[in-house]
């Protein structure tokens, strides 16, 4: 199946490289561009793609406030963003990821990592294995902030193995990893993942780390 890229930053020729490595891939197709935030929305809600490549420092409508407008439009329920940083120690990745991103890179990435980082993104994964996501997140939010909503249940409405699964997906682990950890197959791990997700309200496992970080269930220091 070819995932279908969007691609939103405010410099032509960052686009222009961009799109010719996705054309690249044989299972991506770019099919719009943007150069501001409110550009990408509004290309998003028009071509309707799996997944958005968004710079977060762009003119008009930043991109954390995009993914924002993306993240809470049902018509745009299936896109997701992936949201991209000078550097990856840029507060704002966490604003990024609480607005519905569901990974971040670094524009300095490799051209093979950032083709892998798409398939993951549009497979529903999210980019949180062992790296600076990780780290950001267990970095800012050690500071008070607002919590981000959870239009289901907190972690209290999961089962203890759920819990426990909540906790490994925090960490980073992927579910191949959790069903080792646990004893389970991987489509039992899996099944349990889709289920946290659906009591918590959550869009994907990006949002799951934030809310087991928030909640106090899992504490900075413990990755």
């Amino acid at each position: 199946m070819t995932i279908r890229v969007l691609l939103a930053d405010d410099q032509t020729l960052v686009r222009a490289a961009f799109a010719m490595l996705v054309e690249s891939a044989r299972d991506m197709e770019v099919v719009g561009e943007a150069g501001s935030g409110r550009e990408a929305v509004g290309a998003a809600r028009e071509v309707r793609p799996d997944l958005v490549v968004m710079d977060i420092r762009m003119p008009d409508l930043d991109g954390i406030e995009a993914t924002r407008l993306i993240a809470a439009d049902e018509e745009l329920a299936g896109v997701r963003v992936l949201v991209l940083t000078t550097y990856d120690t840029d507060e704002n990745i966490v604003e990024a990821l609480r607005a519905g991103a569901s990974g971040f890179l670094v524009k300095d990435t490799r051209p093979a990592e950032l083709l892998d980082a798409i398939r993951t993104v549009a497979a529903g994964e999210a980019l949180l294995s062992p790296g600076p996501t990780a780290r950001l997140i267990e970095r800012f939010l050690r500071s008070p902030s607002v919590p981000m909503p959870v239009p289901g249940g907190g972690p209290e409405c999961l089962s203890d193995r759920e819990r426990g699964v909540l906790a490994l997906v925090a960490r980073g682990l992927n579910n191949t990893e959790i069903a080792e950890a646990l004893g389970l197959s991987p489509l039992t791990a899996k099944t349990h993942v889709s289920r946290i997700m659906g009591k918590l309200g959550a869009r994907d496992r990006a949002q799951l780390v934030i809310v087991a970080y928030e909640s106090g269930m899992v504490t900075p220091g413990t990755l």
